[in-house]
Protein backbone atom coordinates (compact mmCIF):
# COMPACT_ATOMS: atom_id res chain seq x y z
CA UNK A 1 0.00 0.00 0.00
CA UNK A 2 1.70 3.36 -0.80
CA UNK A 3 0.87 6.71 1.41
CA UNK A 4 0.53 9.80 0.38
CA UNK A 5 3.25 11.73 2.16
CA UNK A 6 2.88 15.49 2.79
CA UNK A 7 7.28 16.56 3.43
CA UNK A 8 7.11 19.84 5.62
CA UNK A 9 10.25 21.35 7.04
CA UNK A 10 10.45 22.32 10.76
CA UNK A 11 13.26 23.72 12.02
CA UNK A 12 16.08 21.00 12.03
CA UNK A 13 13.82 18.33 11.49
CA UNK A 14 11.55 16.76 8.20
CA UNK A 15 8.33 15.79 8.93
CA UNK A 16 6.89 13.43 7.55
CA UNK A 17 2.88 13.52 7.53
CA UNK A 18 1.49 10.46 6.57
CA UNK A 19 -2.35 9.89 6.38
CA UNK A 20 -2.31 7.54 10.11
CA UNK A 21 1.13 9.39 11.62
CA UNK A 22 3.96 11.85 11.03
CA UNK A 23 7.77 10.73 11.48
CA UNK A 24 10.61 13.03 12.67
CA UNK A 25 13.71 13.12 10.17
CA UNK A 26 16.73 14.96 10.71
CA UNK A 27 17.04 17.92 8.14
CA UNK A 28 20.34 17.06 6.49
CA UNK A 29 23.13 19.47 4.27
CA UNK A 30 21.62 18.82 1.19
CA UNK A 31 19.34 19.99 -1.08
CA UNK A 32 15.40 18.86 -0.41
CA UNK A 33 14.85 16.04 -2.68
CA UNK A 34 11.54 14.47 -3.53
CA UNK A 35 11.55 10.83 -1.94
CA UNK A 36 8.82 7.96 -2.57
CA UNK A 37 7.59 6.55 0.74
CA UNK A 38 5.61 3.54 1.82
CA UNK A 39 4.07 2.55 4.78
CA UNK A 40 3.56 -0.84 5.72
CA UNK A 41 2.51 -1.71 9.54
CA UNK A 42 3.76 1.37 10.83
CA UNK A 43 7.27 0.94 9.58
CA UNK A 44 8.36 3.61 6.97
CA UNK A 45 10.01 2.62 3.72
CA UNK A 46 11.62 4.83 1.46
CA UNK A 47 12.25 4.17 -2.50
CA UNK A 48 15.99 3.34 -3.58
CA UNK A 49 16.67 4.33 -7.08
CA UNK A 50 19.48 2.74 -7.31
CA UNK A 51 18.21 -0.72 -6.21
CA UNK A 52 14.89 -0.55 -7.31
CA UNK A 53 12.54 -0.99 -4.39
CA UNK A 54 11.73 0.34 -0.90
CA UNK A 55 14.28 -0.08 2.24
CA UNK A 56 12.99 0.73 6.36
CA UNK A 57 13.60 4.18 6.90
CA UNK A 58 16.30 4.25 9.49
CA UNK A 59 18.29 7.70 10.02
CA UNK A 60 21.25 6.29 7.94
CA UNK A 61 19.09 5.47 5.09
CA UNK A 62 18.04 8.62 5.12
CA UNK A 63 21.48 10.30 4.88
CA UNK A 64 22.44 7.20 2.19
CA UNK A 65 19.53 7.96 -0.04
CA UNK A 66 20.18 12.44 0.14
CA UNK A 67 23.60 10.35 -1.02
CA UNK A 68 22.40 9.12 -4.37
CA UNK A 69 19.96 12.01 -4.76
CA UNK A 70 23.11 14.53 -4.52
CA UNK A 71 25.21 12.07 -6.88
CA UNK A 72 22.18 12.02 -9.18
CA UNK A 73 20.91 15.42 -9.50
CA UNK A 74 23.52 17.72 -7.99
CA UNK A 75 26.78 15.99 -9.47
CA UNK A 76 24.82 14.24 -12.67
CA UNK A 77 26.56 10.89 -12.05
CA UNK A 78 24.54 8.23 -14.47
CA UNK A 79 22.52 5.63 -12.33
CA UNK A 80 24.29 2.87 -14.04
CA UNK A 81 27.59 4.00 -12.27
CA UNK A 82 26.35 3.86 -9.18
CA UNK A 83 25.95 1.01 -6.23
CA UNK A 84 24.49 0.68 -3.07
CA UNK A 85 25.47 -1.37 -0.02
CA UNK A 86 27.15 -3.81 -1.53
CA UNK A 87 29.42 -6.42 0.57
CA UNK A 88 33.40 -6.73 0.31
CA UNK A 89 35.85 -8.57 1.61
CA UNK A 90 38.75 -6.55 3.83
CA UNK A 91 41.42 -9.14 5.22
CA UNK A 92 38.94 -12.06 4.90
CA UNK A 93 36.41 -9.90 6.66
CA UNK A 94 32.81 -9.96 5.42
CA UNK A 95 32.01 -5.95 4.95
CA UNK A 96 28.94 -3.83 3.53
CA UNK A 97 30.03 -0.49 1.69
CA UNK A 98 27.40 2.10 1.73
CA UNK A 99 27.74 3.66 -1.72
CA UNK A 100 30.11 3.61 -4.60
CA UNK A 101 30.56 5.66 -8.01
CA UNK A 102 32.28 3.64 -11.01
CA UNK A 103 34.85 4.43 -13.52
CA UNK A 104 33.28 3.15 -17.45
CA UNK A 105 35.76 0.08 -16.89
CA UNK A 106 34.43 -0.89 -14.02
CA UNK A 107 36.98 -0.18 -11.68
CA UNK A 108 35.82 2.17 -8.47
CA UNK A 109 35.80 6.39 -8.59
CA UNK A 110 34.62 6.94 -5.10
CA UNK A 111 33.72 5.37 -2.11
CA UNK A 112 31.27 6.89 0.29
CA UNK A 113 30.75 6.39 3.86
CA UNK A 114 27.42 7.35 5.69
CA UNK A 115 26.46 7.49 8.68
CA UNK A 116 23.41 8.74 10.83
CA UNK A 117 22.83 12.21 11.73
CA UNK A 118 23.79 11.63 15.34
CA UNK A 119 26.75 9.61 14.53
CA UNK A 120 30.03 11.51 14.87
CA UNK A 121 32.49 11.56 11.94
CA UNK A 122 35.52 10.92 13.56
CA UNK A 123 39.01 9.79 13.09
CA UNK A 124 37.46 6.11 13.43
CA UNK A 125 35.29 6.40 10.47
CA UNK A 126 38.34 7.59 8.44
CA UNK A 127 40.27 4.30 9.51
CA UNK A 128 37.19 2.63 8.55
CA UNK A 129 36.78 3.96 4.97
CA UNK A 130 40.61 4.21 4.29
CA UNK A 131 40.78 0.23 4.99
CA UNK A 132 38.23 -0.32 2.94
CA UNK A 133 39.79 1.57 0.04
CA UNK A 134 42.88 -0.42 0.30
CA UNK A 135 41.35 -3.50 -1.72
CA UNK A 136 38.77 -1.00 -3.43
CA UNK A 137 41.18 1.56 -4.16
CA UNK A 138 38.38 4.51 -5.52
CA UNK A 139 39.97 7.66 -6.28
CA UNK A 140 37.90 9.60 -4.41
CA UNK A 141 36.28 8.96 -0.64
CA UNK A 142 33.43 11.08 0.91
CA UNK A 143 32.41 10.56 4.53
CA UNK A 144 29.16 11.95 5.76
CA UNK A 145 26.21 11.71 8.67
CA UNK A 146 24.44 14.30 6.55
CA UNK A 147 25.09 17.37 8.21
CA UNK A 148 29.21 17.22 7.78
CA UNK A 149 30.29 15.79 4.64
CA UNK A 150 34.08 15.32 4.05
CA UNK A 151 35.64 15.17 0.42
CA UNK A 152 39.32 13.45 0.21
CA UNK A 153 41.57 12.57 -3.51
CA UNK A 154 43.93 9.35 -2.62
CA UNK A 155 47.03 9.56 -3.43
CA UNK A 156 48.12 6.42 -3.48
CA UNK A 157 51.92 6.85 -4.30
CA UNK A 158 52.56 8.96 -1.22
CA UNK A 159 49.92 6.46 1.16
CA UNK A 160 47.98 9.63 2.27
CA UNK A 161 44.55 11.41 1.33
CA UNK A 162 43.90 15.18 0.45
CA UNK A 163 40.70 17.14 1.52
CA UNK A 164 38.55 19.06 -0.80
CA UNK A 165 35.90 20.99 -0.75
CA UNK A 166 33.79 18.83 -3.40
CA UNK A 167 34.04 15.63 -5.24
CA UNK A 168 34.51 15.82 -9.18
CA UNK A 169 30.87 16.37 -11.20
CA UNK A 170 30.71 13.76 -13.53
CA UNK A 171 32.44 14.13 -16.97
Amino acid sequence: MFVVCDGITFSNYQILKFSNYIRLMQKLHFQSYNFRFKNSENKVSIFDEIRKKFIILTPEEWVRQHVVQFLLDEKKYPKSLINVEKVLKVNGLRKRYDVVVFNADGSIYILIECKAPKVKITQTTFDQIARYNLSLKADFLMVTNGLNHYFCQMDFENEKYEFLKEIPDYK
